[in-house]
């Protein structure tokens, strides 16, 4: 049974497989034994690798050893997490912060812990998986609208009954790089008195001044916003984080099974992630240097006659269409022989027939690291087309 199901995903071009890193997370790591220019990484600025982290995590370490032993609402809350949702609350300027032991398990504990049979949520069709599991999990009326579709949410939010509505939509969309309409959203939480989850994983660090996320790229606060970032993307790290209103971040205190009924991220990490929310408060070079390289790769890849489709994207992440599973592998495997890392990002990941190279971009990549990327993907679209 499970063999043929194996088979079946071969024929597909849909099995995936793992690579081995040699070593840190960065730009031109060794993977397989084998040097290459990584354009794979979510380290959007750089940071996983930061010896200022390293130090950071080392000292936590001597301090509250290795593991947190307990979960937070038992014995396991150290100091070091209680100083990190301090400083991320004070960073984001939201009232609280919650920490949780990874995106996922955030998104899962926000949407369950808020809603139950009697509510309403919905949600863009593209949303990350663990938004579409959340919102499954919950019981709640689970209604989808097309992608940034307003007028259909807006008509959706019009016509139910729900004792509680929310809105549950990826601010920056992991495989099309594209941000959701923020602005209109709040005003269609207020309008329809809805709650409005930003799954801001892709934002956080990144986007704003100071790297506050898509709340600052817009210059929005508002009440009936919750934010959720990871710290494993841009803040170099591991884990996430839930931000609010006080009231909401008690309620997932109290009733977020994700949060109360797991151990607690080991202290000696929310360590290097306070040396890391320091790192990206003061990180304007690294957003500077971030955005060169978004366009300086959008101006190569403008002017390559691609037989495939560019997705409008601003941020560090840009998809190149290709559209059948093969095709996207093909194009992965020749630039892996020139040394470049690209994954081919195949359904269900993505909808079908629409396979495509994810390129992701780091402030650590080099000028000549984007060139020989536009080199190597001329050249695929010449040799494979």
């Amino acid at each position: 049974m499970f063999a043929e199901e194996l088979a079946r995903l071969d024929a597909a071009g849909l099995r995936r497989h793992r690579r081995t890193l040699d070593g840190a997370q960065c730009a031109h790591p060794v993977v397989d034994g084998k040097p290459y220019i990584a354009f794979c990484s979510n380290d959007y600025l750089g940071l996983a690798n930061h010896p200022a982290l390293i130090a950071a995590a080392r000292e936590g370490a001597q301090q509250f050893g290795v593991g947190a032993g307990a979960s937070h609402l038992v014995l396991g809350h150290a100091r070091a997490h209680e100083q990190l949702e301090q400083q991320l609350a004070d960073f984001l300027q939201l009232p609280r912060a919650l920490l949780f032991s990874t995106g996922y398990m955030a998104n899962i504990g926000v949407v369950t812990a808020l809603l139950s049979r009697e509510d309403a949520v919905f949600a863009d069709r593209l949303n990350h998986a663990s938004l579409n599991d959340a919102c499954l999990l919950s019981r709640a009326q689970f209604k989808r609208y097309a992608h940034n579709d307003l007028v259909q949410l807006e008509r959706l939010l019009a016509s139910t009954r729900a004792r509680r509505k929310l809105i549950a939509v990826d601010a920056v969309f992991s495989m099309d790089g594209d941000m959701a309409p923020v602005p209109e959203l709040v005003n269609l939480a207020e309008k329809h008195e809805a709650w409005l989850l930003l799954d801001d994983a892709h934002g956080f660090g990144v986007l704003g001044h100071r790297g506050r996320g898509v709340l600052e790229h817009f210059n929005i606060r508002h009440p009936r916003v919750i934010s959720m970032g990871t710290l494993g993307k841009a803040a170099g790290v591991c884990g996430a984080f839930v931000a609010g209103g006080a009231d909401v971040i008690e309620t997932l205190v109290q009733h977020a099974r994700t949060y109360v009924y797991t151990t607690a991220m080991p202290p000696l990490l929310a360590c290097a992630l306070l040396k890391s929310i320091e790192l990206i408060a003061g990180g304007g070079a690294l957003r500077q240097q971030l955005q060169k390289n978004i366009i300086q790769l959008n101006q190569i890849l403008k002017e390559i006659p691609f037989p495939w489709r560019l997705g409008p994207s601003d941020t560090a992440i840009q998809p190149l269409i290709i559209g059948g599973n093969r095709a996207a592998l093909a194009v992965t495997e020749a630039l892996g022989a020139r040394g470049i890392l690209v994954p081919a990002i195949r359904p269900p990941t993505v909808p079908p027939n629409t396979a495509r190279l994810r390129i992701s971009l780091s402030a650590a990549h080099t000028a000549d690291d984007i060139r020989q990327l536009g080199d190597a993907l001329r050249d695929a679209a010449k040799a494979l087309t």
